[in-house]
C-alpha cells in the first residue's frame, strides 16, 4: 500500500481508551503461542509493530493485564479489551492489536510466530512462518522485506 492516509485512530470496544497512529507499521504479525491464544480468546493474536514515536494515547489510561511480567500488555480498564503490548527491552516499538483501529481492513500478517503451538486448523496468509520467534537479525530483514512489499 503506497498511500497510508495517516494518522489512524482507534480505541477499545467501549471507547473509553482512544489511540492515534502517526507512523506506518514496521512489520505485521500473527502469534500462535498459547499465551496469545488465551489472552485473545482466539486461535492467535494479531499485531502491527508501530514505532513508539508514532503511537499515542489520546484518551483514557490503559491498565497492565496478562501475566504482569516482562512484556507489558495494555488493556482498557473498563471493557478489558487487549489493546497493545510494549515488549520488554524493545521500547522503540509498540505491538498494536490492529483491530483496535477504526479501519483495520488494510491489515494482513506478514509473519506468523510460534507455529509449533498453533491449533491444527489455524492458518493465516503470512508470507513467513517461524516455529518460535525470529532472531533480532531476522526481524530486521523481515521488516525491510515487509516495507519493500508495500511499494
Amino acid at each position: 500500500m503506497s498511500n497510508w492516509k495517516l494518522p489512524w485512530e482507534g480505541g477499545c470496544r467501549c471507547g473509553q481508551v482512544r489511540i492515534r497512529v502517526n507512523a506506518m507499521p514496521l512489520l505485521t504479525m500473527a502469534c500462535h503461542c498459547t499465551g496469545c491464544q488465551r489472552m485473545s480468546s482466539s486461535a492467535y493474536s494479531l499485531s502491527a509493530a508501530i514505532p513508539s514515536s508514532g503511537f499515542e494515547i489520546l484518551q483514557g489510561e490503559p491498565v497492565i493485564g496478562g501475566l504482569h511480567g516482562e512484556h507489558r500488555h495494555f488493556f482498557c480498564g473498563y471493557c478489558m479489551t487487549w489493546m497493545f503490548t510494549r515488549p520488554n527491552g524493545m521500547d522503540w516499538f509498540v505491538n498494536l492489536r490492529p483491530t483496535m483501529l477504526d479501519d483495520p481492513r488494510w491489515f494482513t500478517p506478514f509473519i506468523e510466530t510460534w507455529t509449533r503451538e498453533k491449533l491444527p486448523w489455524a492458518s493465516t496468509p503470512a508470507v513467513h512462518s517461524f516455529e518460535s520467534l525470529p532472531t533480532m537479525e531476522e526481524l530486521e530483514g523481515l521488516s525491510k522485506a515487509y516495507l519493500a512489499s508495500l511499494t
